[in-house]
């Protein structure tokens, strides 16, 4: 058994927090990451109504009693986000986490989550955006690194340098996220000075994961070398499994696209489509070089207890 901040934060059982995937993570899968242990959150930004949000909430409590959380997205996006709207809901259910990522998280907002008693998190990609927003006052805060598959930021900073960083100044706990799929990444991130860790690629290959089994068996036939970085034109840069969509956003971030033919080819329609019909050339998902270690699809209980085993077996030997 490990226990950390973070599980005393979250009341969860182990110190892994499911990464939020736009398309992936709804109820069902949320509920499945919560009721393995870790801490499941659910992408707001995946629901265009609140009521179609407030029934994804109503059933991921039908399908767990255990603690999970939302993810609010400040990225820039083609559909604008009225994020006080999915706080509205987020207080009149009760959730009781709150994940923010992009832009740092107004302040007039966290004032009301945690007026209404929400914990608090937000993913940055520097120690300094870290001192920022422990100084707003989340609760506790993601350090992202390169490897990592999603939106990595613009400094090249590997998870190996953050963590460490951030422990050094911060008060407030630490997940480390970026590349870590097993027992070893999380052992290391705790050495590191991590309270828990971060994983979304490991949990893209799971038997629940709500994707097609087209894309699980090729991106469980990819290596470390089968991820890139794109949008990085925008100052927005994502790293994604290496494929035809992905090389395509590349070339026409390289010969000087048009911005809307950029964003038309990353569009997160045509990755709903490669998702549930199983074109796996048409659409860009975020992946992190950590895809080169996963070898096997097994269930999501099986991930994250499994991790924590092999964490709690290394560590006993050393």
């Amino acid at each position: 058994m490990i226990k950390t901040r973070i599980t005393e934060l979250f009341g969860i059982e182990y110190p892994i927090v499911g990464g939020c995937m736009m398309h992936i993570s709804g109820a069902e899968f949320v509920a499945t990451i919560s009721n393995a242990g870790a801490l499941g959150l659910m992408a707001s930004a995946m629901f265009p109504s609140q009521e179609e949000f407030r029934e994804a909430i109503y059933r991921t409590k039908e399908l767990t009693d255990r603690p999970f959380g939302v993810n609010l997205s400040l990225f820039p996006a083609l559909r604008p986000i009225d994020n006080d709207l999915y706080v509205e809901v987020i207080l009149e259910e009760g959730v009781p986490i709150v994940e923010t990522s992009g832009q740092r998280p107004p302040e007039d907002m966290l004032k009301r989550l945690k007026d209404g008693g929400v914990k608090t998190m937000h993913k940055c990609v520097s120690v300094r955006h870290a001192l920022s927003a422990q100084k707003v006052g989340v609760d506790a805060v993601t350090l992202f690194g390169t490897e990592g598959g999603g939106h990595i930021g613009e400094y090249g900073l590997s998870t190996f340098i953050l963590v460490p960083g951030a422990a050094d100044e911060l008060e407030i706990p630490i997940l480390a996220a970026g590349g870590i799929v097993d027992g070893r990444g999380l052992l290391a991130a705790l050495a590191l000075g991590a309270d828990g860790v971060t994983i979304g690629t490991r949990l893209l290959v799971t038997k629940e994961c709500p994707i097609h089994e087209n894309l699980k068996q090729a991106l469980l036939a990819a290596t470390e070398l089968d991820t890139l970085p794109v949008l990085g034109s925008l100052r927005n840069t994502l790293r994604a499994w290496k494929n035809p969509a992905a090389e395509r956003v590349l070339e026409l971030e390289r010969v000087g696209g048009d911005l809307n033919e950029i964003l038309s080819a990353a569009a997160g329609m045509k990755l709903k489509t490669m998702i549930q019909g199983g074109d796996i050339d048409a659409g860009v998902i975020a992946c992190s070089q950590g895809i080169g270690l996963i070898h096997e699809i097994k269930s999501v209980e099986e991930v994250i207890r499994g991790m924590v085993a092999e964490a709690a077996a290394i560590r006993a030997v050393l």
